[in-house]
């Protein structure tokens, strides 16, 4: 007999179960997949108990409601690891900031690009950012004459996503790696 006979309606998932059920009477479906048809609740507990598993409501919004017989621990069990394996198989896009400055050097915006391309042939997303302090805000072209500067070094191994734009304190770009570069 499951665990959880006995118990009705679960805290953490709102699960309405065994003697928690109120209808007077349902729509039973056995663990594989049999329908014992409507029922009173009373002979629908005691089959789960003679089976010793759990009389499950499915859908209390029918008319009569459905109820299933199941072993609820281990369809919980199962619907966790189907979850899990869902979220393992997620791809997570990870996003690296590379910043500027309005009076870069030109050796300086080398650098940073170079490291701008390494993430990208990575298969990492890009965000390009120019800071502008104090007086830089009255002129944020800037700060886009950098960024229009960066931009032909790295076109081959990326698609921009957006143009520069201005965030507050900041113009940023963003790019993306280009297909091809990604599946290899």
């Amino acid at each position: 007999m499951s665990k959880q006979r006995g118990k009705g309606r679960r805290k953490d998932d709102g699960v309405i179960m065994n003697e928690a059920i109120r209808a007077r009477e349902l729509r039973v479906i056995g663990e594989n997949k049999e329908q014992y048809g409507i029922i009173p609740r009373e002979v629908a507990l005691e089959l789960a108990e003679e089976q010793g598993l759990d009389l499950v409501l499915l859908s209390a919004d029918a008319n009569p409601p459905v109820a299933k017989i199941m072993d609820y621990g281990k369809h919980k069990y199962q619907m966790e690891k189907k979850r899990k394996e869902a979220k393992k198989n997620q791809k997570k896009i990870e996003v690296k900031e590379v910043k500027f400055s309005c009076k870069i050097a030109q050796n300086d915006i080398d650098y940073k690009v170079k490291h701008a391309r390494e993430f990208l042939e990575k298969g990492k997303h890009v965000k390009l950012r120019v800071f502008l302090r104090g007086r830089e805000m009255s002129t944020p072209e800037l700060g886009v004459e950098v960024l229009n500067k960066v931009w032909p070094m790295i076109e081959d191994v990326g698609v921009k996503e957006k143009e520069p734009h201005q965030e507050g304190r900041y113009i940023t770009m963003y790019v993306t790696p280009k297909k091809d570069k990604k599946d290899k």
